[in-house]
């Protein structure tokens, strides 16, 4: 797995759309962010673009996107926003020039389609706040993306949860938003998990649905040979009129048990105010415990 080069100051970030639109005022709390930590901006020609929902058509966004990854002074891609568009344009990609000269590819939830893809090129990214998501984040979460860019030591230590199952294990990171890794089974995209920690985490679902992703990710091997399993926020979930019976921890934990691995609830990371930095493809050290859960980062 290659790691893309820790950012210094002087080198440029690209701003992009890959699926919903954003205008180019809104770029503003995330290009003063960057410049803060005396980084230099880009924008896409997707930003500003209006095709119905999405920042531009498919080809427009493929383009911008190809750009960004063929300009060797660009040395990160922030994806604008998520909600959905980023599995139109993937095919459309050639990361020829990106499995030789690797760079950050930055984001979350729709964002998943590209970190899926990333990992199948051997290449590590950051699963990340958004230009969108900018104005309403804490300094803390903040400081964990400038952390992970500058190459600075990045670990985390969290309660613990009376429904975590405890265990202590190491692997590489991957995952995402859960619903994405779900739409890309089966794919080029589709993640491999033997010997790895899976993050999921998701917004917005029925309760049904979480269990339908889940059986058939169980079905697919996906916990076959997992080494833990990070579950972020699972945030605004939804019940049908008659109840399914079961929550999103018992869900998951009903599955998760089988395999006898470590798992931690409630990671602050995902549709959370508190989305802290995750650097999927890196190495991790995880821990869960009666009293903590932890999450290192390897060099």
């Amino acid at each position: 797995m290659k790691t893309p080069p820790n950012l210094k100051k002087g080198d440029t970030i690209a701003i992009v759309c890959t699926a919903r639109k954003f205008l180019p005022e809104d770029t503003i709390p995330a290009k003063e962010l960057l410049e803060s930590w005396g980084l230099k901006v880009k924008l896409g020609t997707t930003i500003g673009l209006d095709n119905f929902q999405l920042g531009g058509t498919d080809v427009e966004r493929a383009a911008d996107f190809q750009n960004m990854i063929d300009d060797e002074k660009i040395k990160g891609i922030w994806c604008a926003r998520g909600g959905y568009g980023t599995v139109r344009m993937v095919d459309l990609l050639d990361f020829t020039n990106f499995k030789k000269n690797p760079k950050w590819i930055m984001g979350f939830s729709d964002v998943t389609v590209l970190h899926s893809q990333a990992n199948a090129e051997q290449v590590a990214s950051l699963h990340c706040i958004m230009p969108f998501t900018v104005p309403k984040a804490s300094e803390e979460v903040k400081e964990t993306l400038r952390k992970a860019l500058f190459g600075e030591k990045l670990e985390y230590t969290i309660p613990s949860k009376p429904y975590d199952i405890p265990g202590k294990t190491s692997g590489e990171l991957v995952g995402g938003n859960l619903s994405i890794l779900y739409s890309l089974l089966g794919s080029k995209s589709s993640l491999e998990t033997n010997n790895k920690i899976l993050y999921i985490e998701d917004l917005d679902e029925y309760l049904y649905h979480i269990d339908r992703m889940m059986q058939n990710m169980k079905r697919n091997g996906y916990f076959d040979n997992l080494n833990g399993l990070l579950v972020g926020g699972m945030t605004d979930m939804h019940d049908n009129e008659i109840p399914f019976g079961q929550n999103a921890v018992q869900i998951i934990t009903a599955i998760a048990k089988e395999y006898k691995i470590p798992v931690c609830f409630d990671f602050p990371a995902g549709h959370l105010a508190d989305n802290r930095t995750l650097i999927l493809g890196k190495q991790v050290d995880f821990e869960v415990n009666d009293e903590e859960v932890t999450l290192k980062f390897k060099d």
